[in-house]
Parts: C-alpha cells; sequence; structure tokens
C-alpha cells in the first residue's frame, strides 16, 4: 500500500553501515534447548534451535523503516494483476546454496508445498494459496483462492526457500532424509551463515559464509557482520542471568522489571563495561495475557471470563512488583493506531453495522475498559462483582468452594507455564481466585512438554503473547481463527470459534486501502475485547537491552527496527580492547 521508499538503483538500506568491518564473535544466551534443525515442522515437533533462520533466504525481506514494504533477495523481480488473483517471482540466476548449486523454481515449489503441509503456522497464513507452478525457466507462479487479498503477494514472498535436492538425499551414512521428522544433521542452506558446530540442546555455532551470494546485494550489504554467532542454552533463568554477568554471553534483551530496576547494580554496568539502553518498538502492537482455554468447559461462559478479570489487580502488581515500569494492555493492538478506543464511528461504525447479527451489542454502546483496583476497597468491590457475575454464569459457592449449580463441579484452573517466574505475578492472582472459591494450581514444567501441551491444546490456562504488525492480515486466521482453534499447533491458544470475528477477520484480509485496513483492525479489536476471552496483562514501549560494550551500531536506526541486534551491528575491536577480553 503505497510507494516504496527506496528504488530500484538503491545501494544499501539508509540504517546499514556499508563499510561494517565483517568480524568478530556474537554469543547469545537462551533458555531451553534445541534438538532439531528442521524449520518445516517446527510447532509441531521438537525444538528448533532459535537461530536457524540465518541459514535460509528468502524470497523478499522487509526493510526495516518502513510500515510494510519487502524488496528481493533470491527473487530479482516480482508482479501481480490488480485482482490479486497470483502473484509471480523471477529468481536471481545468481542465487546458490552453500553446495554450490542453483537455487531453482524447483526448490520454491517444494519449499511451499512441504511448509503448507507441514507447519500449521504456515497452512493458516498462506491458506488461500491453493497453488504454486513454474511459469518460466526462474519463474514460479503462486495461484490465490480467492480475489482481493492485497496481502497475498507479499507474504508468499515470505517464503523461506528449502533445498529440494538436499532434503530428498541421504545423509552420511546413506540413509534418506526425512523432511516431515526432526533431524540434528546441519541443513543445506543458501543464506549468509551456516552451522559450524554444535552439541544438541546445549549450545550452536553458525560461522560466516565468506562466498556468500548475496552479500553484495542492496538488501544485505552492512547486514551480518559477524565471522561467528553462537547461541548456549540454560534451563534456568536465574542461572541465564548470572551467565551475562559472568560474560558468558553478549547481549540480552530484559523482559523482567524487577531485572532491571535493580538487577543490574554490578561492576561491569558501572564502569561502562555492559551498556544498558532502550530502544522504542514502533514495529508492532501487542497482546499479553493470561488466557483461558475454552475448550475446557469451565470458561465456556463469556460472564466467567470478565469475573476472572475483576479478580486481577494489576496495579498492586504493577506496584509491588513491577516499580511501576508497565501500563495495563487495553487492545490486542496495543500501542499501534490499529488500537480501537472511544466509541466507535465513521468506517469502522459501518464496517461493525456489516455484521451486526454477528457480534456483541455492546460494541456499539460500551467503551471496553479493564477493571481497575490497586487499593482494598476497590479490589473488594472488584471481587463482589466477580462473584455477582460467576452466579449469573451458574456457579455458586458451597462452604469455600465454587461450584456449578447444576453439575456440582468444582471450579478448577491450573496455570501452566515453563518459566518460574512467573510465580511472582500469579501468586497474588491465585489468592484471589481462591478467595472466591476457585481451586488454583501453578504448575511448571520444562520447556519441551510446555510447548508439547501448548499445541495438544492441554491446558487450562497460560501466560500468551500475541505480536501484531503495523499491517496485520492473513496471520489473523491463525491468532483467531475458527479452524485454527480445532489445529493443533496453531496460535488460536484461547480456542476462540465465533462467526462474528471470521467475519471481521475478512474485512482485514481484504481491505483494499490503508484506511480501511485500520477500520477493520479496530472493528476486529473491538469485537475480541467485548468478548472478554483473555485477561490482558500489560506492556513496555521500548525494547530494554543490555550489552557487553564490544559492539557498534549505525548512527541512524531503523525506525521499526529496535535494537535489530546482531543484524546490522559490528564488531568494535576498539571498544572490545577497552572493555576486556571474555571469560
Amino acid at each position: 500500500m503505497g510507494q516504496p521508499k527506496y528504488g530500484a538503483d538503491f545501494k544499501h538500506f539508509d540504517y546499514v553501515n556499508p563499510a561494517a568491518p565483517k568480524a568478530g564473535v556474537v554469543r547469545f544466551g537462551s533458555q531451553g534447548g534445541f534438538d532439531s534443525f528442521n524449520v518445516a515442522v517446527a510447532g509441531v515437533k521438537g525444538e528448533v534451535e532459535s537461530r536457524l533462520t540465518l541459514i535460509y533466504d528468502q524470497l523478499m525481506e522487509a526493510s526495516l523503516d518502513e510500515v510494510n514494504t519487502e524488496y528481493g533477495v533470491i527473487a530479482a523481480a516480482a508482479r501481480y494483476p490488480e485482482d490479486y488473483s497470483w502473484a509471480s517471482y523471477r529468481l536471481r540466476p545468481e542465487a546458490r546454496w552453500h553446495d554450490g548449486r542453483p537455487v531453482t523454481v524447483e526448490d520454491v515449489i517444494f519449499s511451499f508445498e512441504s511448509l503448507k503441509k507441514l507447519s500449521p503456522q504456515y497452512a493458516a497464513y498462506w491458506r488461500d494459496v491453493s497453488a504454486v507452478e513454474k511459469t518460466g525457466p526462474r519463474e514460479a507462479t503462486f495461484r490465490f483462492a480467492a480475489k482481493g487479498n492485497r496481502e497475498l503477494p507479499q507474504i508468499v514472498g515470505q517464503l523461506p526457500v528449502l533445498p529440494k535436492h538436499w532434503w530428498e538425499g541421504t545423509d552420511a551414512s546413506g540413509r534418506k532424509r526425512d523432511i516431515t521428522a526432526t533431524t540434528l544433521e546441519p541443513p543445506m542452506g543458501s543464506g549468509p551463515y551456516r552451522i559450524k558446530a554444535f552439541d544438541a540442546g546445549r549450545w550452536c555455532e553458525y560461522e560466516r559464509v565468506k562466498d556468500y551470494w548475496g552479500e553484495k546485494l542492496p538488501v544485505r550489504v552492512g547486514m551480518h557482520n559477524f565471522d561467528v554467532v553462537r547461541v548456549d542454552y540454560y534451563r534456568d533463568i536465574t542461572v541465564l542471568f548470572e551467565a551475562f554477568k559472568a560474560d558468558q554471553f553478549d547481549f540480552r534483551t530484559e523482559n523482567v522489571a524487577k531485572n532491571w530496576a535493580t538487577g543490574y547494580d554490578f561492576p561491569a554496568v558501572r564502569e561502562k563495561r555492559v551498556i544498558l539502553e532502550e530502544f522504542p518498538q514502533r514495529s508492532s502492537g501487542v497482546m499479553q495475557a493470561f488466557v483461558f482455554n475454552m475448550r475446557r468447559p469451565q470458561f465456556q461462559d463469556e460472564r466467567v471470563r470478565r469475573a476472572l478479570n475483576y479478580a486481577f489487580d494489576f496495579e498492586e502488581v504493577n506496584r509491588t512488583l513491577f516499580f511501576g515500569q508497565y501500563k495495563r494492555i487495553d487492545s490486542y493492538f496495543s500501542g499501534t493506531e490499529l488500537a480501537s478506543s472511544g466509541l466507535p464511528e465513521g468506517l469502522e461504525k459501518q464496517i461493525l453495522e456489516s455484521v451486526r447479527d454477528k457480534v456483541p451489542a455492546s460494541v456499539f454502546t460500551e467503551v471496553y475498559k479493564n477493571p481497575v483496583a490497586g487499593s482494598q476497597e476497590a479490589f473488594r468491590a472488584n471481587l463482589r462483582e466477580a462473584h455477582r457475575l460467576l452466579g449469573e454464569a451458574g456457579w455458586e459457592l458451597k462452604g469455600r468452594n465454587l461450584v456449578n449449580s447444576r453439575t456440582g463441579t468444582a471450579f478448577v484452573i491450573e496455570f501452566l507455564s515453563f518459566d518460574p517466574s512467573f510465580e511472582r505475578y500469579v501468586l497474588p492472582y491465585q489468592n484471589a481466585l481462591k478467595r472466591l472459591g476457585m481451586t488454583v494450581n501453578l504448575r511448571v514444567v520444562d520447556a519441551t512438554q510446555y510447548q508439547n501441551r501448548l499445541r495438544a491444546f492441554d491446558y487450562d490456562a497460560v501466560t500468551f503473547l500475541w505480536p501484531q504488525s503495523l499491517s496485520p492480515g492473513n496471520e489473523q486466521w491463525n491468532f483467531w481463527g475458527a479452524e485454527a482453534a480445532k489445529r493443533p499447533g496453531s496460535m488460536n491458544i484461547a480456542g476462540i470459534s465465533d462467526p462474528g470475528v471470521d467475519a471481521l477477520i475478512g474485512k482485514v484480509v481484504y481491505a483494499t486501502t490503508r484506511e480501511e485496513l485500520v477500520a477493520a483492525a479496530r472493528a476486529l479489536d473491538r469485537t475480541l475485547l467485548h468478548h472478554n476471552y483473555v485477561v490482558p496483562q500489560w506492556t513496555y514501549n521500548f525494547q530494554r537491552t543490555a550489552r557487553w560494550n564490544r559492539f557498534g551500531h549505525p548512527q541512524t536506526m531503523p525506525e521499526y527496527g529496535a535494537a535489530a541486534f546482531p543484524t546490522i551491528w559490528w564488531w568494535d575491536a576498539t571498544l572490545a580492547a577497552k572493555t576486556g577480553g571474555r571469560r
């Protein structure tokens, strides 16, 4: 939508240093582990290594200083008709796999068909892409099931291209490879890095490909500047933080408010050998929330879910645990122009009127607001309202236990997580819910078990985060669509299956102007809020980062890239000498 910032003859993005040195090692720490290098089954089988995308190129890649524009990597050119019924990509003849073989149209077809078949995320994302075919020696054409989906020509360009010849070949022992299974054999790629060495579940190193075919492309100049990228894995989040302080890895995004407020008072910070820096988050909105699985009977009544919101005292948690750093989320597109506010008007109201019989009547008459507490008096009033709503929904107190008045079934919630730190903010919530008579349990499992249970929808309640781009589209089917509610591995964690929501997703996907897209997103946002599907948590509009002071970055940072580390950063030998050697 609109004119791209960069012309056909651009040399590099404005936010890179084209003379950045190619040198050095950058190390990351990550919680959990990995047991697979197969992106095709990510989200279904195994835990994929977190930086694996470094070895792959896509057809196109987004710029970080535009809302929604992409430029060619493997693709030299793209075209599509006015009705958006198909899109063709012409491949660069110089695109090569790491074994020297050319990237072909057959690779593109193989990649698309494999990912759509095996990955729930891609299946939802490309649900309206009906086929891909070879229409020229270096041209692949994607056919779309419906016309008018303005995003499809672009999102098929986000296809990570996989090597057909490698996946259909045999490994060193002569066994045929299987793209439907996990593997720890380092796969073939075409991107700026390849896997150098690894110890499954513990660490992985990537080395820069010195003869990378795409290094001089305008979309690659000044990027991927480190000779080695290493990831070390830690089971415990506290140990992970201590490892950073001990200079076991270089860069950390801090997501724990207490750590940011009190945890960085150590010598290296005071000596400026560790730099703390916040980068504005302008590229996306977010909904982070307690999510209750509506596939469970106790959460299917909207009044119950609203009662669960009344029982959460965000203001007290923010004051006592988060040092007042956060604000309460009140939108599924929080922090962007896509967030609804006030009562609907103009084009947004027209869109809602078109589905009036499918959405809550309150979207037209009430402004969504989270309950506010912060004092004992206000919180007691909120609990009384929660109790009233539960009673309307058919739940009553027998003794101290909340039970279903018809079946006698007790109201039970198990909060599931893989991060022990979640207990800090769930415990106050647990106490409030117990005051309502609910039986509430907290369970922390390892990361692999957590992912498997999430994929199988085997949970009562979790904390989940949905990131939102500034140009939402087909991914909304995977977040909130009825079909995704039944598909294991989808991001429809709440189990939303609602005709009004589906209708409004369609309005977002088939918007033809920016104005229409914004109005449709606000209508969808408002409807999701009024269904009370989740209990919104909190957000902070900056990326909080800590780094050992060995790296340089461009003077002009990308407007929508936050820190963009390590993509556009580089090793600074002068700073590294002052900071001192690694341990």
